[in-house]
């Protein structure tokens, strides 16, 4: 009777000790987080707007809302995870439809990493374009009726 309270005692004990451990297990190392803003020269967000990495294939659509697009990682076509980490330069290239392409590089910081890209209008110089008339071999003008 001694020696199973004794042994049950132990058990507990050790139970106890090797409990916490097992649940605290090792964490994945996570990124940080980058959160990117685009905007127009009136600073009203672009809500067409998509945000990519050179290397990468996918874009990201910003939110329709506040033109805002946030990870912490990003997914490279070879399988390989990108995690965003304290001091490394991160190349992103910012588009929309109607607005020119900027691409722009950003250090990455501990904390507090929002980014406000604004993005400039395409001025075109004619507003009106004129198609070209394409004629064809079997095309004849038509004759007046009369």
């Amino acid at each position: 009777m001694r020696f199973s309270v004794a042994f049950a005692c132990l058990l507990s004990l050790l139970v106890g000790f090797f409990a916490p451990a097992a649940l605290a297990a090792p964490k994945t190392e996570e990124g940080v987080p980058v959160k990117v803003v685009v905007l127009d020269s009136e600073r009203k967000p672009i809500p067409t707007a998509v945000i990519r990495h050179p290397l990468e294939q996918d874009r990201h659509r910003v939110n329709s809302v506040d033109g805002s697009f946030e990870t912490s990682v990003l997914y490279m076509p070879d399988g390989t995870e990108l995690r965003f980490t304290p001091g490394m330069t991160l190349d992103l290239e910012i588009s929309a439809p109607g607005y020119t392409t900027q691409v722009f590089q950003y250090q990455v910081r501990k904390r507090r990493n929002v980014i406000e890209v604004k993005l400039e209008v395409i001025e075109l110089e004619n507003d009106q374009i004129e198609e070209p008339m394409i004629t064809f071999g079997r095309d004849e003008p038509r004759e007046a009726s009369e």
